[in-house]
């Protein structure tokens, strides 16, 4: 027992658990990784999908016969070749055949084989499936011992290694897979554009990349839909890796009652009845607006989600709405890995094409070695057989005179010089060969061998002669199969910004004198007419009044001037839209306001070199700063202009650098003079004066001059229009002339230029609103009181207007 047990010791080995689990792990990590679910960039064929098509193929399941049950299609292939479940299989039979998978399908199928909505296949029992002409071409030549075959499971048979792949399958059909640290994501592409690269490659195997892209531009996609740029796929086709933006494609209908959304196709492996219940899903949580009706309306003529609108909804913004928080846009990630040489690779375009001409030059090498010898086979049985025809009397004595076919065949090899192939040919020969025509049949089946047996020694004699035979042969797939691009690619878009997904649109927006902002749609002010008492604009809180009031767009900028001379950047939509009679939003919870107040804002669409913008302060400073140094907007805002102590910002205005201003003072004074006598400055400068006003007066207004009149309102509701020629022009720093003459208490408010044909909305301090059109206000010289344009209860003041112009979309 000792002996024995000491033996059984000396056959143990120690390793540690580290190193076993180590090389087990790696085992199977390159069992699925090879076995399973990466391709070989050769056939672009995972092993479940070859075994499929080469069982197909096997048992005469071809595109030019009767379709057999999927049942009998997976029992020979899991029998012989895949021993992994039935399921395994029939979903890769199912998904071969579907053409919302597949750009081309490499089985036809008949019965229910799924649906783009993600419903399931018919049981296999059901369905029938045979080979479409696509992969017939992939499996042509393959017993013509053009690859290598091995031992399957149970080496009971052959299969497979690789299959011939006359077409590029691994580029038109793509490919997906997880494997154990790796992981593969090739799109799928029109096989007609890359024949044509190929040819091109052929042609000229150092051709860059960017004249392979003009032949195979980029994916395509067997659901269609659009590539939003070209910089993904370039990428990917230099490194391997990349992304593109794929985009389903819808259509905006419109007519004089309603608008509507008409998506026609989506992006590629997108469910589309998951598709319709986010849309659906999104419009109940209020996140995406507009939309009255959704419904799906596809049959087998195609696609068809139609999405009903609003009449108040703009399309184009519902639109980018459903892009950016459904899968209508989505991003499709390339990973060009496959298995090369038994390990897996990241491959660029032209090292994929170089890896299938390698793989075709090795195929028709070996197929023309195949068929060379088969032609000289048989054109050393045809001399036999001829030879034999030309002695036919002698031929056929001696085989009368043997006791044996096989002493016969030893006769004719002995007499006549034939090996044993030749007898063997000659005895096995038919009577009616004998026949002159059937004598003239086997002359000229010689002479065509001989002519194969030359063309075929060509092929063989160089590289350039098998790359020509390659180069013909992908033309005519390309001629095959070709078909029209499905996936069309467009110029890149940005993101999707939170600008895309809303409306430009003019608003009116208000701030009071304690800095609560918001922003109202227009058309909730019904027009009236001059001395109307207004609509209730704004509730404001108590002892807080209105302090301005203007209308912007929902996509500018909104440039916030406050009391120190600071300046803030806000998007108009940034703003909450309230009510009309809401209170809006405290702007320092919009803004990283420090201890001050927002004392101007003025609506800026760009930044554009050669503008100024052009202050004006309370105690009737100037200065002229360019619009381009506050191009880059800071959270923390920025100083906009020196301020001496005790004076505040009134207002600002955007000039070209050469128009005339004019400032108002709250007594009535105005003084007109050109911006060029005031020279532009940086930032944070204190200016010059730019009024001389009596004690007790301030500046309340700052207009441009132009074609259009000066409106002036004052804090009792008075208000008229003056012709900007009324106020000639004066040296800057002096006192101007009387614009308005202001009863006793009564003070200026502002004055603007107003077109006039455009219409005002008037605000008070105690939030009442009056929008009316400009004409019912007349044209009064300067120096006149004005005519009564609101009208005030109790001690109700004044405190600004706004201009409606007519190009303002109401």
């Amino acid at each position: 027992m000792t002996s024995e047990g000491e033996s059984e010791r000396k056959n143990i080995i120690a390793v540690t658990v580290e190193d076993e689990m180590k090389s087990s792990y790696i085992d199977y990590a390159m069992s699925v990784i090879i076995g399973r679910a990466i391709p070989d960039v050769r056939d672009g064929l995972k092993p479940v999908h070859r075994r499929i098509l080469y069982g197909m193929w096997e048992i005469g399941n071809t595109h030019d016969k009767p379709t057999k049950k999927s049942a009998s299609i997976v029992g020979h292939v899991m029998g012989k070749y895949h021993p992994h479940g039935d399921a395994a299989i029939y979903d890769t039979l199912v998904k071969m055949a579907q053409p919302f998978s597949y750009r081309y399908m490499p089985v036809e199928g008949q019965g229910n084989f799924g649906s783009i909505d993600g419903d399931s296949a018919a049981a296999m029992r059901y369905t029938e499936a045979r080979l479409n002409p696509v992969a017939e071409a992939v499996l042509e030549d393959i017993n013509k011992e053009t690859v290598d075959f091995i031992p399957n499971f149970d080496e009971s048979t052959q299969e497979p290694t690789v299959l011939p792949a006359k077409v590029p399958n691994l580029l038109i059909n793509g490919s997906s897979g997880i494997a154990v640290g790796y992981a593969t994501n090739m799109p799928p592409h029109n096989v007609g554009e890359v024949c044509e690269a190929l040819c091109a490659y052929i042609d000229n195997p150092a051709i860059p990349v960017e004249d392979l892209m003009k032949r195979l531009p980029g994916p395509d996609f067997p659901t269609g839909g659009l590539i939003m740029g070209r910089a993904g796929i370039r990428e990917a086709y230099l490194t391997g890796r990349g992304k593109v933006t794929v985009r389903g494609v819808a259509e905006i209908e419109e007519d004089k009652r309603t608008s509507r959304i008409i998506i026609s196709e989506i992006p590629y492996q997108v469910n589309k009845a998951n598709l319709v219940e986010q849309i659906a899903n999104l419009v109940r949580e209020k996140r995406i607006e507009g939309i009255s009706d959704l419904r799906d309306e596809s049959d087998k003529e195609g696609i068809r989600v139609v999405i009903d609108l609003r009449r108040d909804a703009m399309p184009q913004v519902v639109l980018n709405q459903i892009y950016k928080h459904t899968p209508l846009e989505t991003t499709f990630g390339i990973i060009n890995l496959a298995i090369v040489n038994g390990r897996p690779l990241v491959l660029n375009l032209p090292t994929m094409l170089e890896r299938f001409v390698d793989h075709r030059i090795e195929v028709v090498r070996r197929r023309s070695e195949f068929d060379l010898r088969k032609a000289e086979e048989r054109v050393h049985i045809l001399n036999g057989l001829i030879l034999a025809l030309s002695s036919i009397d002698d031929v056929v004595a001696a085989i009368r005179a043997s006791k044996s076919a096989e002493e016969a065949r030893e006769t004719l090899i002995a007499r006549f010089g034939l090996d044993e192939a030749q007898a063997s040919a000659i005895l096995q020969m038919q009577l009616r060969r004998l026949a002159a025509l059937e004598q003239q049949k086997i002359q000229d089946e010689r002479e065509g061998l001989e002519r194969e047996i030359n063309r075929l020694k060509a092929i063989l004699s160089t590289r350039d002669t098998i790359l020509a035979e390659i180069r013909t042969e992908v033309a005519a797939i390309g001629e095959q199969f070709s078909d029209e691009r499905r996936t069309q690619i467009t110029a890149a878009v940005g993101e999707i910004s939170k600008e895309d997904l809303i409306e430009d649109r003019p608003v009116l927006v208000s701030l009071t004198a304690t800095n609560y902002i918001k922003r109202i749609p227009l058309e909730v002010y019904r027009n009236q007419r001059r001395g109307g008492t207004g609509v209730i604009g704004m509730a404001t809180k108590e002892d807080d009044v209105v302090s301005d009031v203007f209308v912007a767009s929902t996509h500018d900028y909104l440039l916030c001037f406050t009391n120190q001379g600071r300046i803030y950047w806000m998007k108009v939509y940034d703003i909450p839209e309230s009510a009309r009679t809401g209170k809006g939003k405290a702007i320092v919870n919009l803004l990283n306001l420090r201890d001050e107040l927002v004392t101007a804002v003025i609506p800026v669409r760009d930044f554009e070199p050669g503008r100024f913008l052009f202050f004006a302060t309370r105690s009737g400073n100037v200065v002229k700063i360019p619009l381009e140094e506050f191009s880059r907007p800071r959270p923390s805002g920025i100083l906009a202009i020196k301020l001496k102590d005790g004076d505040e910002l009134v207002d600002v205005k955007i000039t070209e650098g050469t128009a005339e201003v004019l400032l108002t003072t709250r007594k009535g004074q105005s003084l007109r003079f050109s911006e060029e006598a005031v020279r532009p400055l940086h930032r944070n400068s204190q200016g010059v004066r730019g009024i001389r006003m009596r004690e007790g007066d301030h500046l309340v207004s700052l207009a441009l001059v132009s074609d259009d009149l000066l409106m002036t309102v004052t804090e009792r509701g008075m208000g008229k229009r003056t012709e900007y020629d009324e106020f000639r022009g004066h040296g800057r720093g002096t006192m101007g002339v009387r614009n308005i003459q202001p009863a006793y208490g009564d003070g200026v408010v502002t004055a603007k230029a107003v077109p006039a044909d455009a219409e005002i909305i008037v605000m008070s301090a105690n939030g009442n609103v009056m929008r009316t059109h400009i004409s019912g206000i007349s044209i009064q010289k300067r120096g006149t009181r004005g005519v009564r344009v609101m009208k005030l209860h109790g001690d109700d003041q004044v405190v600004g207007f706004a201009v409606i112009n007519p190009d303002d979309e109401i």
